[in-house]
Formats: structure tokens, C-alpha cells, sequence
């Protein structure tokens, strides 16, 4: 189906100015098209506008979603009279494409049910969800174990360049949507084209294509497609959800990436920035962003988002406003990645507020608090080792110091999207498995299997039954 268009087109005006990619449009008609109206370019309709504000009651700042190289000052701008859309329906599942449905894959239109705009305008998600839900596995012992998700939950993998966070999420995404019977959103946002092609022939290979439909806003696309692409792939989560009634698996990389692509908009529309230099409106942002994703009472929106951590610096404003939007927040450090142990997550700092003994079990919760405690002591040893070595610890500290060392590198894995590049074969793990051989290791079950002989396997049974 063709996208409908508004055969009435009316003039709004000419440009003045263009700065990166915010364009100034005089208008010079009784026409003032309302805030987020798509526009473009009376001599060439693929380069559209989106109406972003006015400076004044005639001019009017707009964002540029195409190249800038054929524009020109004087150029007419005329009016679709409506907002950007994108196609729904099962059409785009096993597709992808850019913010406004073109595919990106090479096989043609998209066959689309009908056209929804990238704007909320729903509200019919819950705020107040009062309905229980069952947590999810993802089969890595990490993050089941220290940062549980649950059905209808956001969990956000934060860490710098190079530390693998779009490779946990890739391995998340593997096991969550081969035991998944609702749709998967995939949304790549300023991300290298090379990861979303990967990301595309892995999914392909392993005949999980046709539950995804992926959005990308690549890295050398210009700022304004990179912060509405996030618009258009909510766009998507709310239909299946609320039209279709299915369950969604939501995954965006990178959250960074956005937000920054709206710091660069708003430098450029001559905006005032903050007192760190993002944009005053980043607390806004976010939460419609992450609003857009909350689960109603009948459907679920499951959300996994990987942010990058600017100069590793856990400060940084962009991590401070996210946060409070999601449940659980997996630390990946690149102390721990250059020490060889992966996922490189810093376990002392991760959070999850579903570590409640109502929710994940008495048994998971006792277990999750001893190795939470006995993680610390290791740090705390490991600056007494580094200086006078493990051998002049107390007995009690050394079998604190090497079980610590056995539980982090049981954590370790092997993960199946990573396969071609270690040469080990990919683990998944039954989060029961995980509990049970953290227990075996704090109550000393294992005291007898040297420490290394934990790196990179599934469960402890692969090794010795005990």
C-alpha cells in the first residue's frame, strides 16, 4: 500500500537560512503549519522538513531530514498537512527501514496495512500498572542474576566505548525472541551501519528474522533522522501493542546517541544549553521517550537499551535522567573487559530494583545478598593482594578472596552471536542453574575446582557433578 498524501499542498514559504540541519523558513503566506507538520521542497519532494519551532510569528525553525546539498536560500517550502508517518501492520516484521518506512534492506516497499504518525498520540498507556509479572530469562548468569528482567521492564546495559554493550544486547536479544511469541522492535540509533548489518544477518541466519522489524538512524545520518527515529520505532511498539494486542520486545541502541542527537538540534536552533552543555529540554526528552514504552494492563512492552558512557564518567547528565526510567542498570567496565572477564560487568555498582525477595524468591534473594557482600570483601582484599600478595592473608581472607574469584569468573560466558570471533561455543543458562551454582560456590561445594577452571563455561555440572 502507498503511503496517502495530502494532495493539497500549501505554500508556506522560503527558506532564509540553513544551519546543519536546521532550516529557517520565512513564511510569506497566511499559512503557519502547526509544530511537528512534515514539509518539503517545492522542486524536490524527497527533501523534507519537520516544523520544529517558531522565532516569531513569521519565522519558522524547521528540522532537515535529507541532505542539505540541494538546498538552496530562496528555495519554496510547501506543507504535506500532516506529520511524518511510518507503515504498520505485519508487513514491516522481518524489514528494515528508515524513520519514514523506505526499506533499508534491499527487498522492496514495504507492504503496509495503513500509516501512523510518529507522535503519541494514544495516552492509553498505564502509569499506574498494578498487574504482576513473571520475570524473563535471558540465559546470561549475569544479568538474571544480579539484574533481573521482568515481563514489562526496561534495563539499560551503560558503559564506554569497546566494552561490549551491543554485544550483550545482541546475545539478549538472541535469547529473549527464540522464547518470545509476541514482535521484537530493534531501533539503531547512531550506531555504525556495519553493527546493523551484522546485527541483520545474524537475525537472518538464524531464521529469527520475520518477529523483527529494525529502524535505523545510522551514525552518517544527520541529527535530526537520528532523534526521530526513536519517535518512529515507539511509534511501531505502540501499535503492536495497543492495535494488535501482542507482546513487544523493545531494543534501542544507543539512548546516547539520541540524546545527543537533540543537544546538536538544539545548539543549532540557538537554544540555551544547561549548565554540562546538553539541551534544557533532556529531562523532557527522555521521559516521553521512555513514557512511550510503559506496558498496559493486557500488553507488555519489554525494553532492553544500551547507552555509551561519554569518557566513562557515571556522572555525566545523559545517565542521571535515565535511570529513574528504568528497573535494572548493568555497569560494564573496561577494567573488567581488559582483564579478559566477559561481560565486563561491575557487579559492585549494577542495580536492580527487582532484587526483592517478593519478587525473584527467597532462595535467588539470600543468595544474590551473600554474593553481593562477599564481591565487596574481594574488592576490598584485591588492593591488600595487589601490595603484599594472596599468600599473607588471613585463612578466613583467603577463602573469602578465592571463592569471590570463583563466583566472578563463573559469571563469565560464552556467548552465541560472539562465536566467530572467540571460538568457544555459546552458553545459555537456566537462571535456577545460576542460583544454584553460586550457592554450591559460597558454601564452599567447590573449594576443590582451581578458580580458573570457571572462566567461560555454562553450568558447574559441565565440569564435575557434585
Amino acid at each position: 500500500m502507498a503511503q496517502q498524501t495530502n494532495t493539497t499542498h500549501r505554500p508556506v514559504g522560503r527558506i532564509r537560512d540553513l544551519r546543519g540541519q536546521v532550516v529557517t523558513v520565512v513564511c510569506d503566506t497566511p499559512y503557519r503549519p502547526p509544530l511537528r507538520e512534515l514539509l518539503f521542497a517545492e522542486d524536490n519532494p524527497s527533501i523534507k522538513l519537520e516544523a520544529y519551532a517558531y522565532e516569531n510569528d513569521r519565522v519558522l525553525r524547521c528540522l532537515l531530514l535529507a541532505s542539505s546539498t540541494t538546498l538552496a536560500r530562496g528555495d519554496r517550502i510547501l506543507s504535506s498537512g500532516q506529520e511524518i508517518t511510518i507503515p504498520i501492520g505485519e508487513g514491516v516484521l522481518g524489514r528494515a527501514m528508515d524513520l519514514f518506512g523506505n526499506p533499508e534492506d534491499g527487498k522492496g516497499p514495504i507492504q503496509a496495512k495503513s500509516w501512523r504518525s510518529i507522535h503519541s498520540k494514544t495516552g492509553r498507556a498505564s502509569f499506574e500498572e498494578t498487574k504482576k509479572r513473571n520475570l524473563v530469562e535471558t540465559g546470561i548468569k549475569a544479568i538474571d542474576f544480579f539484574a533481573p528482567m521482568q515481563e514489562g521492564g526496561k534495563i539499560l546495559l551503560v558503559g564506554g566505548a569497546g566494552v561490549g554493550k551491543t554485544v550483550l544486547m545482541s546475545e539478549i536479544l538472541r535469547g529473549m525472541i527464540s522464547n518470545h511469541n509476541g514482535v521484537s522492535i530493534f531501533a539503531g540509533i547512531g550506531e555504525r551501519t556495519r553493527e546493523g548489518h551484522e546485527l541483520w544477518k545474524w537475525l537472518d541466519d538464524n531464521k529469527l528474522l520475520d518477529k523483527v522489524s529494525m529502524l535505523l538512524g545510522n551514525i552518517h545520518k544527520n541529527a535530526a533522522v537520528r532523534f526521530r527515529t526513536a519517535w518512529s520505532a515507539t511509534a511501531l511498539a505502540e501499535y503492536f501493542r495497543d492495535e494488535e494486542k501482542q507482546d513487544v520486545l523493545f531494543f534501542v541502541d544507543n539512548v546516547f546517541r539520541f540524546l545527543q542527537a537533540g543537544s546538536e538540534l538544539s545548539i543549532l536552533a540557538g537554544e540555551i544549553p544547561s549548565e554540562f552543555g546538553y539541551q534544557s529540554t533532556l529531562q523532557s526528552e527522555i521521559a516521553s521517550f521512555e513514557s512511550r514504552l510503559k506496558s498496559t494492563d493486557d500488553n507488555s512492552v519489554t525494553s532492553v537499551q544500551t547507552m555509551y558512557l561519554p569518557a566513562d564518567e557515571l556522572s555525566d547528565p545523559s545517565i542521571a535522567v535515565t535511570v529513574p526510567h528504568v528497573d535494572s542498570i548493568v555497569i560494564l567496565s573496561r577494567v573488567i573487559a581488559q582483564q579478559g572477564r566477559l561481560p565486563a560487568v561491575d557487579y559492585t555498582r549494577s542495580r536492580s530494583t527487582l532484587l526483592d525477595e517478593a519478587i525473584i524468591g527467597t532462595e535467588h534473594y539470600k543468595t544474590v545478598t551473600e554474593a553481593t557482600e562477599i564481591l565487596h570483601q574481594h574488592e576490598r582484599l584485591q588492593r591488600i593482594v595487589a601490595i603484599v600478595g594472596q599468600d599473607e592473608l588471613s585463612a578466613e581472607n583467603r577463602v573469602t578472596f578465592d571463592r569471590a574469584q570463583k563466583i566472578l569468573n563463573y559469571l563469565t560466558q560464552p556467548f552465541y552471536t560472539a562465536e566467530v570471533q572467540t571460538g568457544r561455543s555459546g552458553a545459555f543458562v537456566k537462571r535456577s542453574d545460576t542460583i544454584k551454582d553460586i550457592r554450591r560456590i559460597l558454601d564452599g561445594k567447590v573449594d576443590d575446582i582451581p578458580a580458573a577452571s570457571l572462566l567461560y563455561i555454562g553450568n558447574i555440572d559441565t565440569l564435575k557433578k557434585i
